[in-house]
């Protein structure tokens, strides 16, 4: 792997754990076994590793997804639901834009521009399938809340219960 992947892995980790302010350059540089000086290489600031991060994770998220347009509503909400129960059940972590979307009012824009573009693309990619946008931001709005109770209250099987809750509208 390389040190920007390292890098961008370890600061990804972090900014799950603890939101955008809660790492720094140092931080990120210890995990990779790295001086700091080599993070600020690769990103000169950390609003460049923060949008850095952010637009790595709306890639992998939407490569995760891939096309909804032709899956029954059902499938595409349990497609992302998965990724969202992923979250929390095996990497145990929050959505990145989830946390970076709480911190909205103290990011910078060059981190918070495509932190909103994220949640729109997940509205979009859900209403090409449900053919209701309400219906669609209804859902993001779930999967994201769900999660944070889930993690807020160490209520291991709300989320899965919420999707569980969700998925019987439809079958």
């Amino acid at each position: 792997m390389d040190k920007r992947t390292a890098i961008l892995d370890a600061a990804e980790r972090r900014a799950r754990q603890g939101g955008y302010h809660g790492f720094s350059f140092r931080d990120v540089a210890s995990d990779v076994g790295i001086k700091s000086a080599s993070v600020h290489y690769h990103f000169p600031t950390k609003e460049d590793l923060g949008e850095a991060l952010a637009e790595r994770y709306i890639k992998s998220i939407l490569a995760a997804l891939g096309e909804a347009d032709q899956l029954e509503p059902v499938a595409a909400f349990d497609r992302m639901a998965d990724l969202f129960l992923k979250s929390h059940e095996v990497d145990d972590l929050m959505c990145l834009c989830g946390v970076f979307g709480a911190e909205a009012a103290i990011l910078p824009d060059a981190v918070r521009i495509p932190v909103d573009r994220f949640f729109r693309e997940l509205i979009a990619w859900l209403a090409s399938s449900f053919g209701d946008v309400k219906e669609a931001e209804l859902a993001v709005a779930t999967l994201e809340g769900g999660l944070i109770i889930s993690r807020a209250g160490k209520q291991g099987d709300f989320l899965r219960n919420l999707v569980k809750n969700w998925r019987s509208r439809y079958v």
